[in-house]
């Protein structure tokens, strides 16, 4: 993901840290090469720990004998009459309710294995804390090749046993992608033919660097990246990816996959008990992610789920203690019934985003977000909050789009063109800054640079960046409204922020205007909920970022004033922080 510059881990002296805590790791940019930056580590007392952007893989050396002109290890195949289809018969199967049930409270799965889809030729990798590679109800579909151990830094990812298990989520979220059918042995994963690969990479520092390495892995080889973590959900964070991990989502999208770009899933977040907002996780707001959120098996909110506008859709996971949980693999080669929180509900999404990469490999990353909107469903989820967008379509800050439907999206997946290369047409909205005071609002005029090769005519993402001083960040409310009257709530109050920080070039996005037209009237609300005694400036601008039939659309803050760019040609040095991650389950 760095464009062939060599990026290196060099290691100094530890030091005692202060609030922010610092490791003993640099990143450095060497544009001589490896050669160079050994000579440079060297003389100022570093350890060369290799290039960031590449792992260390096993070579396989063949040897080629004249007299034999082709060889292949023969393997037992499995081959099953055509005439019926026969549902798996793993023992907790039946416990699978979310998969499939009588009354059609599902995500359908049972029917897009009807139609012959079970993930077979798709690879999926768990960014987690390690995977179990040899579980019984694993092992046949594990793959090496998806994994490795950042943490280590080698290529085993089986997790740290302690006594307390802290380091099974990973296993836990392999298993409901791909956990083997018809052995006998716990549940099946949503795409049981899939090979499932892990990353460890939760269990211990995590800095830009393991983040970036992380997603980074292999991106010719895996097709989707699941994760079930991000920044506290404390109602307070305000914290999203670095440098290094930007550039790996931006190398992912547009390098991985040859050049259709890899899939990135991730879970909405757990912080709803703090009345938390998954637009301040730079990770879930990011267009280049898949956003996944939660609804128990009763079809309600649940206690964890945070609401915002950059939720894509949903899946089922825990609720309250007389609804049933999800069942997967455990540690130690054990079942479990009590996966929870949004961690469950990323990987199911990742298994059914696996069935429809089987139906077509061709699709890009874009592609599958479009599909993930058209095919999703209100269902019978409850809300207070689903509207209608400006195309028709049901869209809610619980849910997004609504329940994934494994039937629905394989069926559209078979037939569908990609969509055409994206646009992004960026027009300012105000640069100076503004007063909030107990209600700001600014209305724009925007033509989505008609007359332009930047010309967008309709929305995926709209993108607001926005920077703004307040001495309680967790008293604003932000609503973006389209000129279909399509109403986003970039930010809902947070009680629990007292920051008087703000908001630095923040980028809050919505989904909810997929497919309008973005010609027209846009109105930008920022509210006070607390009252005048309150203050504070804004200072902030639109962004269109679309594409040519199906376009994104984005709002960014600038500085009125040119911004000096400042750069180093010859050594590039970024201290990485220590990152606090959630594990976006309960347990």
């Amino acid at each position: 993901f760095l464009s062939g510059e060599l990026w290196l881990l060099l290691s100094l002296f530890p030091f005692a840290p202060a609030c922010t805590v610092f490791t003993n790791t640099w990143a450095v940019h060497i544009p001589g090469g490896l050669e160079e930056a050994d000579q440079v580590a060297s003389k100022h007392g570093f350890i060369n720990y290799g290039h960031v952007s590449k792992m260390l893989y096993s070579f396989i050396l063949l040897l080629q004998l004249c007299t034999v002109t082709w060889a292949e290890q023969q393997v037992s195949k499995q081959r099953k009459k055509r005439d019926t289809y026969q549902e798996p018969l793993d023992p907790k199967f039946k416990d699978q309710w979310y998969l499939y049930n009588s009354n059609h409270r599902d995500l359908n799965a049972k029917a897009a294995w009807q139609l012959g889809y079970t993930g077979k030729g798709v690879v999926v990798s768990i960014l987690d804390d390690g995977i179990e590679k040899n579980h019984s109800d694993l092992m046949e579909n594990y793959d090496p090749n998806a994994s490795y151990d950042v943490n280590d830094g080698d290529p085993d990812p089986q997790p740290r046993y302690t006594q307390l298990n802290d380091n099974r989520h990973g296993t836990r979220c392999a298993g409901e992608v791909a956990a083997v059918a018809n052995n006998g042995i716990c549940g099946v994963g949503v795409a049981y033919n899939a090979k499932i690969g892990g990353v460890r990479m939760l269990d211990g520092e995590v800095t830009d660097m393991v983040e970036a390495q992380s997603l980074s892995l292999n991106p010719q080889h895996i097709d989707i990246y699941s994760a079930s973590w991000g920044p506290e959900d404390d109602g307070k964070t305000v914290d999203g990816p670095a440098k290094l991990a930007k550039e790996a989502f931006l190398h992912g999208v547009t390098e991985g996959r040859g050049g259709l770009g890899s899939i990135f899933v991730w879970a909405s977040g757990n912080g709803g008990r703090e009345k938390d907002s998954c637009n301040c996780d730079g990770y879930t707001n990011s267009i280049y992610t898949l956003s996944i959120s939660s609804s128990t098996q009763n079809g309600n909110v649940p206690w964890y789920s945070e609401a915002c506008s950059s939720t894509l859709a949903t899946t089922y996971s825990s609720g309250n203690l007389n609804e049933k949980q999800i069942v997967t693999t455990d540690l130690k080669s054990k079942c479990t019934d009590s996966h929870t929180g949004t961690s469950a509900s990323a990987p199911l999404a990742a298994g059914i985003i696996a069935l429809a990469l089987e139906a077509n490999k061709n699709l890009t990353w874009r592609d599958m977000q479009h599909l993930v909107v058209r095919t999703s469903h209100p269902a019978h989820l409850l809300t207070n909050d689903w509207r209608t967008n400006g195309v028709g379509r049901k869209v809610s800050h619980s849910y997004g789009y609504g329940l994934l439907d494994a039937r629905a999206i394989v069926s559209l997946a078979k037939t569908w063109t990609s969509v055409k290369p994206q646009r992004k047409c960026v027009i300012p909205m105000v640069c100076e800054p503004r007063n909030i005071g107990a209600h700001l609002s600014i209305n724009m005029s925007v033509d989505a640079c008609i007359g332009t090769d930047s010309h967008v005519t309709s929305l995926e993402h709209v993108q607001a960046r926005l920077t703004l001083s307040y001495n309680r960040r967790g008293n604003l409310a932000i609503h973006l409204i389209s000129p279909a009257g399509t109403r986003s709530t970039l930010l809902h109050p947070r009680p629990h922020d007292y920051s008087s920080e703000g908001f630095n070039d923040w980028a809050f996005m919505t989904t909810h205007s997929w497919d309008e037209n973005p010609t027209g009237k846009w109105t930008m609300e920022i509210e006070n909920v607390a009252g005048a005694s309150d203050y504070g400036k804004a200072s902030f601008s639109f962004f269109l970022s679309f594409i040519l039939s199906v376009n994104q659309f984005i709002i960014h803050p600038m500085s009125c004033k040119k911004q000096e760019l400042k750069s180093v040609n010859s050594v590039h040095l970024s201290l990485q922080k220590v990152k606090k991650h959630g594990l976006k389950g309960s347990n």
